[in-house]
């Protein structure tokens, strides 16, 4: 090796460190005032003060770098003192905190979403607002709220301005004065300014462009170009989730740097050179954002995506972190409410990976493999490294599949991209040019969605890691000393193709879990929170599932536990979200049949959400309809036809939870009453419709409410009562009450907020045993 070649992995320590560091140094000045107790940051800054002196002292070269990181925690301190003290002040808050009606004008400032509530639908969006009436007179200003409204607010424009009267209440968010809850429908003052009516064109272009195409890869397109993800499925976005690509589903530096590189792609082919290139460059961004809308993530993707396309550049070396650091110094300058955001950590982390550990991990793999290929892999790593713990902190798990995803799905993306704004643009000028555009970015969009069920559905996608302060510090150790030692590693083939090797094989060979599931179980009880997930063994590798959950990623790992790879039917009891929105990690990697669902489809955006993944083919069960799948057997029980039940305004129930699907299963002799979420009043309709009905096993109704007839249920000879509940709910659940009668009747009470994941096994000789997970 010549003297003056670089070592492999090793030229960290060498690299100018001051702009990251700079920028560190501004995090902890915001973080100080945003997250720190004020002791805990008197007892910090002392300290951080007479170390900076020490090595002042002993060093004094460092003198002025050590006085400009200073300099720069207390801007950024100063700018969230600011920015608490602008939110805390004013009329707003204190209107708030007296749930005052007022009447408002108000700004829109970024797009309607769905809003998830557990008995409906509705919106929200963030707004200004511009003015405030009371009866006592009004007031004009200027503050940030965040409005929750019904779905009479799903249309109105980013940009527009909105007169409406309704109630504050006060937010949690400390960069909101307020949470503005309307009394009504909209009544539009002004539209939205031409640049908005521009970017609103565009987005409608970019969609119409691949209207004609298929799903869900017509949805994925307008995620790509501008993260607008309305209407991609559910199932999708789960698999996305654990296959480590969730950053091409929103608005991050990838996209940025994509359609700003072929827009200067494009400039130099057309002969802009020079300055007139940065000029360019600089429109691309501006357009991108308003494109992709002027929120603080946006923002903040845009700064990382230019921060990139620096680093990338000429010169790059040095000045992709000296701008790293300049952008994190400016955005928390202006928006310090970003320090806390985990986005924004993520962003800066893989934006810091890719400019310091990736280059020398691409010259030490290019050492035996060519240069192309080297870069593709050593740039997704890098990123995920430098994420992984805050990653972990946020799922408590350590994705293994991530890297090879993100490889796989790289060639496509770029395309994709590239053809879906092209074809929103053309969109606007002749349709034909725009869907043939559509058509190469639909294509694309298929095989990255391809990529992330594939990977999504290995035996292990991501390792159980936790979420706590010891298992976090552990995993950062970790991440520090592999960022260290990886760069000698993949120098040496032998050795990094037998890593590679050893992961690949982690990924298809099942975790063992000795002794789970034990032989015998014909039920299980999920542990999915606050909802329901219960699975009947019909077979070897096969249940049949009832209700989902509220999370997919929930009931997909219940499901791995067990090893069922094989779901001949689901049945969805009805469906509010705690029941039904973890359905697409049921369909995650397996073999999913039938679905039957209740007769009332309310909320009717979630009756949408299943019938697109279950193809359209769900079906309502007929009563008393009895059926026999695999080893288990179902009687439909209810809801009973003709009787109107509606439900109990004390306990916040309705007519979907009465509506639910109430069966009987039998499992290796084994009688299981599966009663979804049915108030008292369909549980008197049930009393009198099946006298003398015996059970061994009791699905508690609606998550053990103090709201039952529990004379009922205490009469079913049940032994064992299950009782589905998230740790920690606000709703009281389960009523201690209801817990006391059911075992003072000789039930044993488990419960999945105490017990984990609960299953029934039939003993050999007749009765039942419980295990827990």
């Amino acid at each position: 090796m010549s003297p003056g070649r670089d070592l492999p992995g090793r030229d960290l320590p060498g690299r100018d460190l001051r702009g990251p560091a700079l920028g560190a140094a501004a995090w902890c000045g915001a973080l100080l005032v945003l997250a720190v107790p004020v002791m805990g940051a008197v007892a910090f800054v002392g300290t951080a003060l007479v170390a900076g002196g020490w090595l002042a002292w002993r060093t004094p070269t460092l003198r002025t770098t050590l006085l400009a990181w200073v300099l720069v925690a207390c801007a950024t301190a100063g700018s969230a003192a600011l920015h608490t003290e602008h939110s805390a002040a004013g009329p707003v808050p204190a209107l708030a905190e007296r749930r005052a009606a007022v009447e408002v004008l108000l700004v829109v400032t970024s797009d309607p979403v769905p809003l998830v509530q557990r008995f409906g639908g509705g919106v929200r969006f963030e707004a200004t607002l511009r003015e405030v009436r009371r009866s006592g007179g009004g007031a004009r200003l200027r503050a940030a709220v965040l409005v929750v409204a019904d779905e009479s607010w799903a249309e109105v424009d980013l940009g527009s301005r909105v007169r409406t009267a309704g109630r504050l209440r006060p937010a949690d968010d400390p960069a909101k004065a307020a949470v503005l809850l309307p009394g009504g429908s909209p009544r539009q003052v002004a539209g939205p300014g031409a640049v908005w009516q521009a970017a609103a064109a565009l987005r409608a272009g970019v969609r119409e462009a691949v209207a004609g195409r298929g799903a869900p890869q017509r949805d994925l397109v307008p995620a790509l170009v501008d993260g607008d993800d309305v209407g991609l499925p559910a199932q999708v976005k789960a698999e996305f989730a654990t296959a480590g690509l969730t950053h091409l589903t929103a608005v991050s530096g990838t996209n940025l740097t994509l359609v700003v590189g072929f827009l200067l792609l494009v400039g130099r082919t057309l002969g802009v050179r020079g300055r007139w290139q940065v000029v360019l460059a600089v429109a691309g961004i501006v357009g991108f954002v308003l494109v992709a809308r002027t929120e603080p993530s946006v923002v903040r993707a845009a700064a990382m995506g230019s921060v990139a396309l620096l680093g990338f550049g000429s010169g790059g070396r040095d000045r992709g972190p000296r701008a790293l650091g300049l952008a994190v110094l400016a955005l928390l300058l202006v928006q310090p409410w970003l320090a806390l955001q985990a986005g924004f950590a993520l962003s800066v982390l893989a934006t810091a990976g890719i400019l310091l550990i990736a280059p020398s991990w691409t010259r030490a793999l290019a050492r035996w493999m060519p240069e192309w290929l080297a870069a593709a892999l050593a740039v997704p790593a890098a990123a995920q490294l430098t994420c992984t713990p805050v990653v972990a902190a946020i799922s408590g798990q350590v994705s293994l599949v991530a890297v090879v995803a993100n490889l796989l799905a790289e060639p496509f993306v770029a395309p994709a991209t590239v053809a879906g704004l092209l074809g929103g643009v053309l969109e606007l000028v002749w349709h034909p040019l725009g869907a043939a555009c559509g058509w190469v970015a639909a294509g694309c969009a298929a095989a990255i969605i391809e990529v992330a069920h594939v990977t999504a559905g290995l035996a292990t996608p991501a390792l159980d890691w936790g979420a706590g302060p010891v298992a976090l510090t552990l995993l950062t150790l970790l991440c520090v000393v592999g960022g260290l030692l990886t760069g000698p590693l993949l120098a040496r083939r032998g050795p990094t193709l037998a890593f590679s090797a050893a992961l690949v094989a982690v990924m298809l060979v099942p975790q063992p879990t000795p002794g789970w599931p034990p032989d015998g179980w014909v039920m299980a009880m999920c542990d999915v929170g606050q909802g329901d997930a219960l699975l009947l063994a019909s077979g070897d590798g096969s249940a049949v599932v009832v209700d989902a959950g509220p999370d997919p990623a929930l009931i997909d790992g219940c499901l791995d536990r067990l090893g069922v790879r094989r779901v001949p039917l689901v049945v969805l009891t009805h469906f509010h979200a705690d029941h039904v929105d973890g359905l697409p990690g049921v369909y995650a990697g397996r073999q999913v049949g039938a679905v039957e669902v209740t007769g009332l489809g309310d909320p009717p955006e979630r009756v949408e959400v299943v019938q697109r993944l279950a193809a359209g083919r769900a079906r309502v069960p007929a009563y008393r309809e009895t059926r026999r799948v695999g080893e288990v057997t179902l009687q439909v029980l209810g809801p009973v036809p003709g009787v109107v039940q509606r439900g109990s305004a004390a306990d916040g129930g309705s007519g979907p939870n009465n509506a639910s699907v109430v069966m009987v299963a039998e499992v290796h002799g084994v009688r299981i009453l599966l009663s979804g979420d049915v108030e008292p009043e369909a549980q008197r309709v049930l009393e009198r419709t099946l006298p003398g009905l015996r059970v061994d096993v009791l699905k508690v109704p609606h998550h053990g409410s103090r709201h039952q007839e529990t004379d009922w249920l205490t009469s079913l000879g049940a032994r064992l009562a299950l009782v589905s509940v998230g740790a920690g709910n606000g709703y009281g659940h389960p009523a201690p009450e209801l817990v006391t009668a059911l075992a003072a009747a000789g039930m044993d009470v488990r419960r999945t907020d105490l017990d984990g994941d609960v299953l029934v096994v039939a003993r050999p000789g007749g009765g039942i045993a419980v295990a827990t997970h």
